[in-house]
């Protein structure tokens, strides 16, 4: 093997080492796991633009023995009377841009880069007066569980950014 290549080792990456360590991979890997969500049903949008979406609401909610005149079968049927195949292109590309941008997040928190820690401790943060707002208009343990799972990952990337700068 050549000598003069250096790989990283775990000294490389000190936030990787201990409990701090694996609090940073299990975030990074809850990041991974939501890019890869938010791709998966970007992709599956691409499968309805030339369906028409009426139908297949109306036969998801006949499989599932949901009345379309209910309160939130309705929403969907009204959703699925106004969407267009360019719509549905332009929420497939958004899904697409908001998975690369986790995957990305996931690989640099991973690898235990700065950006990563920003951008995952500045992207939480974003989400949390919305959180507060919708708790404000009640309180469900989802809503609550939300919060916690995001206030912990901000928390988590806040200390990494904490301790390199006081390395």
């Amino acid at each position: 093997m050549n000598d003069s290549i250096k790989r990283p080792t775990l000294g490389t990456y000190p936030n990787r080492r201990g409990w701090f360590g694996a609090q940073l991979r299990i975030v990074a890997t809850f990041e991974f796991a939501k890019g890869a969500l938010v791709l998966v049903a970007g992709v599956g949008l691409l499968a309805f633009v030339h369906h028409d979406v009426r139908d297949v609401v109306d036969e998801l909610l006949e499989h599932l023995h949901l009345n379309p005149a209910s309160r939130v079968p309705e929403i969907f049927v009204a959703l699925a009377e106004h969407i267009a195949s360019m719509n549905l292109w332009l929420l497939a590309l958004g899904a697409a841009l908001y998975a690369a941008l986790r995957i990305a997040e996931a690989y640099g928190l991973w690898y235990d880069r700065e950006w990563a820690e920003w951008l995952g401790a500045a992207s939480g943060l974003i989400y949390v007066p919305f959180e507060l707002y919708a708790l404000a208009k009640g309180v469900t343990p989802l809503k609550l569980a939300t919060l916690a799972v995001n206030l912990m990952v901000v928390a988590v990337l806040s200390d990494a950014l904490w301790r390199r700068r006081h390395r």
